[in-house]
C-alpha cells in the first residue's frame, strides 16, 4: 500500500468511525433525554447524523472522497472512479472504522464496549426501505457530484436527514454502518440476523441508481473520477 493510499484509507476509517459514533451516540443520548418519546429520540438522532455527515464530508472529502460507505465505494469502482485495489483498502477501513465508532460511543456513555443488538428490523417493508434509501443516496451523490459538486456534502446530509423519516428502516443505507450498529443494543441497533439482507438491499439500491444515472447522465463513467468530493488520486 502506497503512502497516499494509506492516508486515503485512514481518512475513510476515521470518517466512518466518527459517522457511526454520531449515529450510535446521538441515539443513546436522545433515548436517555426523551423520557420514552421515541419521536423525540429519532429527531435527535436524525439531526446529529445529518449534521455530522456534512461536517465529515467537508473534512475528509478532499483526502479520500469521503465515501464512508462500501456501497458507494463499490459503485464508484464500477464507474472507474477508484481502482479495485483502492476499493479493497477502502471497504475494510470503513467497516473497521464503523466498529471503532460504535465502541467509542459506548465508552463515552459508560456502556459495554460491544453488546449485540436485539433490535429487530426484518421483513419486506424494511428491506424495500433500505433499497429505496440507498437508491436515493446514490442518486443524490451521482447527480450532485457530477452537476453541482460544491453542494454534495449538504445534499447528502439533507437527504439522510429526510430519509430517516420517510423510510421504515430509518435509512441505514450503508453496509459498514449496518455492521457496526449490530454491535450496539441501543436505540440505533439492528439484530445481526437482519444485517445480511439489509446489506443485499443496500448494494442492489446502489447499483440500480448507478445504472439509472448512466442513462440520465450518458457520460457518467467518464466523469466519475472524484466521488464525493475532489480528492487526491495519486498512487
Amino acid at each position: 500500500m502506497t503512502p497516499t493510499l494509506m492516508r486515503r484509507s485512514a481518512s475513510e476509517f476515521l470518517g466512518t468511525g466518527f459517522l457511526v459514533a454520531a449515529v450510535v451516540g446521538s441515539g443513546i443520548m436522545g433515548e436517555r433525554l426523551s423520557a420514552g418519546n421515541v419521536a423525540i429520540a429519532l429527531l435527535a438522532n436524525t439531526i446529529a447524523t445529518g449534521a455530522a455527515l456534512v461536517a465529515l464530508i467537508l473534512t475528509f472529502g478532499p483526502i479520500s472522497g469521503a465515501h464512508f460507505n462500501p456501497a458507494v465505494t463499490f459503485v464508484d469502482a464500477i464507474e472507474n472512479g477508484v481502482s479495485w485495489k483502492d476499493a479493497a483498502c477502502y471497504v475494510p477501513a470503513q467497516c473497521l472504522g464503523g466498529i471503532g465508532g460504535t465502541i467509542a460511543a459506548h465508552v463515552m456513555f459508560r456502556l459495554p464496549l460491544i453488546f449485540i443488538s436485539h433490535h429487530a428490523r426484518a421483513g419486506s417493508a424494511q428491506l424495500f426501505s433500505e433499497f429505496i434509501a440507498t437508491f436515493g443516496l446514490l442518486s443524490v451523490i451521482w447527480g450532485c457530484s457530477r452537476l453541482s459538486s460544491e453542494m454534495v456534502a449538504f445534499a447528502v446530509g439533507a437527504y439522510i436527514t429526510a430519509a430517516y423519516w420517510f423510510t421504515a428502516s430509518t435509512s441505514f443505507a450503508n453496509p459498514a454502518v449496518t455492521i457496526a450498529r449490530s454491535l450496539s443494543d441501543t436505540f440505533a441497533g439492528i439484530r445481526p440476523s437482519d444485517v445480511p439482507w439489509f446489506i443485499v438491499a443496500q448494494f442492489l439500491g446502489a447499483v440500480a441508481a448507478t445504472v439509472l444515472f448512466r442513462w440520465l447522465v450518458p457520460n457518467l463513467n467518464l466523469r466519475a473520477k472524484q466521488v464525493l468530493l475532489a480528492h487526491s488520486s495519486e498512487k
